[in-house]
């Protein structure tokens, strides 16, 4: 079962060096587990550290990793599709973000936990 996102999960780049706090941008009225819920337009990351993807072209360039400055246009996908938050779907950790440059982010850890009860 997916997990719901919430702000301050932790997101991880398959070319990053460090993760990254998710910041929620995308809507300021709901919340979950004491935090704005995420929806798949939070997609405004700011860093992952150093940037190892021989397709950036800083990498290709420099002949090594160069501090990351993530270029994402998309929203994440797919989102949950039954649940909507400020007219957005719901962000869930089974959900990824591509980079331009080729990067999978994905969320590695949420505040929100969902607990199934036998």
């Amino acid at each position: 079962m997916a997990n719901p996102v919430v702000n301050t999960a932790v997101c991880a780049c398959s070319f990053g060096a460090a993760p990254m706090p998710l910041t929620v941008t995308s809507q300021a009225t709901v919340q979950m587990c004491g935090q704005m819920a995420a929806t798949i337009m939070d997609n405004q990351c700011t860093t992952f550290g150093m940037c190892s993807n021989p397709a950036n072209p800083a990498v290709a360039s420099a002949g090594k990793p160069v501090p990351c400055k993530p270029v994402t246009v998309a929203p994440w996908a797919p989102g949950c599709p039954t649940v909507l938050v400020c007219g957005k779907l719901l962000l869930n950790n089974t959900s990824v973000l591509t980079c331009s440059y080729g990067g999978v982010i994905q969320v590695t850890m949420t505040p929100a936990m969902t607990v199934q009860v036998p």
